[in-house]
This record gives structure tokens, sequence and C-alpha cells, in this order.
């Protein structure tokens, strides 16, 4: 053990660290009071307990060194894929998904630690493959390592843990240097699956009906017949492409494609989510077309943010949460909180704290000469920052409800403990950035 590199570390991205976590258990801590001032939970103790963990957790990795985790990635992998699916049939039920395993008071969500061992497992493998020319077989398979995993979170049923896996693969695939146009392809199609999947119900909620050409999206036999007809005209390209090489045929399957296979994964898509849970996705365009079900919590988080003004109501002073208007506030809606409480200014530091982090992880990315501790890094920087946009922008009225925490402040050991331990590794990498 070498503690002497307890003081290499990047201590504005640990310190960042410190910061945001402190003002997470504060935030927690005003969430348990009521209208009465009286404190109801014991929520922020055991935030305290994990945060201190966490911590002791970042120094065992700094001193114990990152690339140990190398020779044990698919062990780490395979262990938490088996936890993941071990909640699926024994899990506590919380929120409607079994993603927990309880432990008296306590309990830990496997599914946090699997983002890790994800990016461990996909980092290794990227690098074992960083010499390859076969751009597409290399996104193929790393694009299997995350699917496993986020399949199996959706048995769960968790769709918004499961997403975080996407910006971890794509971003970790962009450092790899996989070709742009499966990256790009993959951002395409994705956005495709969310447009027809929430179509239905955009078109009978906020259009009422106004475009009846919509409706043929909603009529099997007419999307079958405009998906065969896709398919056998990317057939024709296809073969147009490979006997003649032109690229306007390969360009036509690429397109054609993406329309194919978002309107399959759509129609999948009603089958496996649950209404609630598409609404959450289209409430945000328009709360106010369910005030009291799907867009309460959008309305009422809007309204926590917006009472804060420039410099706060002060710390404890808030009314949307002491007055139980903001439901899971203390997770989901911890931000909400924060800005009633610290106003605009605080936000912004809390918005720093975040651009700061992420900046000395790019940092830690360019100057790593290890392509492993590269891509660990990037895995964990695209997770980190998805959780931040994703739930920032929930809690304005500007991104989809998902249930994505945020990272760092929002109650969760398993989240807290996992981010930690990310922010452990990449400071390994940090003070070993120059050995290879």
């Amino acid at each position: 053990m070498n503690f002497k590199r307890l003081t290499e570390i990047d201590f504005s991205l640990f310190f960042s660290t410190i910061i945001l976590t402190l003002f997470g258990i504060l935030m927690i801590y005003s969430s348990g009071v009521n209208s009465s001032g009286v404190l109801v939970t014991n929520e922020y103790i055991k935030q305290i307990i994990f945060a201190v963990i966490g911590i002791a957790l970042i120094g065992i990795v700094v001193v114990y060194d990152y690339r140990r985790f190398y020779d044990y990635a698919e062990y780490f992998y395979a262990f938490f894929l088996l936890l993941v699916l071990y909640t699926v049939f024994f899990g506590k039920l919380v929120n409607g998904a079994r993603a927990w395993i309880g432990f008296g008071n306590f309990g830990i969500q496997p599914s946090e630690f699997l983002k890790i061992a994800t990016i461990i497992v996909l980092a290794k493998y990227l690098e074992n493959t960083q010499r390859s020319e076969e751009h597409l077989k290399r996104f193929a398979i790393a694009g299997v390592i995350v699917l496993i995993p986020m399949l199996f979170i959706l048995l769960q049923p968790d769709l918004g843990t499961a997403l975080v896996f996407i910006p971890i693969f794509l971003v970790t695939c962009f450092i790899a240097g996989i070709t742009k146009r499966y990256i790009v392809y993959t951002v395409l199609l994705i956005g495709l699956i969310g447009f027809f999947t929430i179509l239905p119900l955009w078109q009978i909620h906020i259009l009422k009906g106004a475009l009846p050409f919509l409706k043929i999206f909603q009529n099997v036999k007419i999307v079958s017949i405009m998906e065969l007809s896709m398919i056998l005209i990317s057939g024709i390209a296809w073969y147009g492409y490979k006997r003649y090489r032109k690229d306007y045929f390969y360009w036509i399957v690429y397109f054609l494609s993406l329309v194919i296979i978002s309107l399959l994964a759509s129609f999948a898509a009603h089958k496996v989510l649950k209404d609630y849970q598409i609404m959450r996705l289209i409430v945000f365009l328009d709360p106010y077309i369910d005030p009291k079900g799907s867009g309460w919590n959008i309305i009422q988080s809007i309204t926590a943010i917006g009472s804060g003004g420039l410099f706060g109501k002060g710390y404890l002073q808030g009314t949307q949460s002491h007055y139980r208007f903001l439901p899971q506030q203390s997770t989901d809606f911890i931000f909400s909180i924060f800005s009633e409480e610290m106003g605009f200014i605080g936000g912004l530091l809390l918005f720093s704290l975040f651009l700061l982090i992420v900046l000395r992880l790019l940092n830690i990315m360019k100057t790593t000469s290890d392509p492993f501790g590269a891509y660990i890094v990037a895995g964990f920087s695209g997770m980190l920052v998805f959780h931040f946009l994703i739930n920032v922008g929930m809690t304005m009225g500007i991104m989809p409800i998902t249930g994505i925490p945020l990272i760092f402040l929002s109650y969760g050991g398993s989240s807290l403990l996992s981010a930690l331990l990310g922010i452990g590794i990449s400071l390994s990498i940090y003070v070993r950035r120059f050995e290879h």
C-alpha cells in the first residue's frame, strides 16, 4: 500500500465532490422537516453513514490501484448481473420496481453498482480491441455488453436506471474511436423510438386529434405495409450498394433502417411500458394536461424553483417541501428543495461544482497514458452528465420524469456509494496517469 498516493490526488475534483455530498445531506435533512418544524425522518443519518463509507472507499481505491479491476472486470460484471436478476424475482418492491435487496433498515440497489461494473468491462473490451479496424464489430459487441444489463434492469422494471447505460455506451465508444456514423445512428434511433412511442398520447392529449393523418401510426395494418415496403426498398438498395458501391445506396439503407427499427421498437415499448410511464415522457411538454396526475410533480417542482428567487428563502425555510407538496422530495426532486432554499445563486454554485467535476474528469481522460483508464473515466463522465442533465431538466420541466436521482445530492446509499466509487477510480487513474 502506498499511502503517499493520497497526497497526489486531484484535490479540486475531490473537494467538489465532498461539497456536493454535504449539500445533499443538508437538503435531505431539510426534506425531512414538516410544516411544524418537526423532523419526521432519519434519512439524513443514513446518508451521512453512506457518505463516510464512500469517502473511505475513495481512499482505498486510490491506494490500491484501479488497474487491479482489469483482471476481475468480467467477474464484477457477472456478479452484479446475477444480483440484479435476483432482485427481479425476490427484491424488495419500492415505487413499483423490484430493484432492492433489503437488510433491515438498510438496503442496496445492485443496478447502481452494475453501472460501474459495466463501465469497467466495457473499457476493458474496447482497450483490448483498440487496434482493430472492424469498427462495426467493436460497436456491436460493446452494444451487447451494455444491452444485457439494460434488459435485466427493465425487467424490474426501472426505466430511468436502464436509460443511464445509453450515454455510458455512446461516450465510451466515442472516446474509443468508434466510427462516428454508428454513434450518430444510435442517437437518431433512440430519438425516433421516443418520438414514435409518445406519438399516440401526444396526438390524443396535446393535439386533441388536430392532425388526423397521424392516426396512421396507430393502425397496425398500415404500419405493417409501410414496414414491409421499406424493408423491400432497403433490400434492393443494399444489393445496389454491394454490386455498384455507390454511397447513395448505403445512405438509403442507413436512414430507412432507422425508421423500420424505431417503428418496431415503439410498438414493443407500448407492450412493455405502463401507461403512466409513457405519460411521464409526454407531460413535460405540457404538465397541465394531467395536473393532478402525471403533471403534478413537474408543476410543484417548477413552483418550488421559481419561488426561490435570486437568493432563496433560506435554509429550512422552504414551503413546498415542508408542506409536502413535492413528492419524492429527498430523491428525484432534491434540486427543487435546493433551489427554493438557496435560490438562483445557490443553483449557479451547484452547476459550477458539477461543471468543475466534469472538466477535471475530461482532464484525466486527456492526460492519462492508459486507454483502459481513459475509457473508464469516459463512461463515468457520461453517466454523471446524463444524471445531472436529466434530473435537473426534469425538475425544471424541460425533461421527462424518469426517476433518475441527482448524483451526490439525492437520498440513496447505493447511488451515492457507486458515484463515490466512480470518483475514487477516477482519482486512482489521475495519480497514475503517466504510468502504463
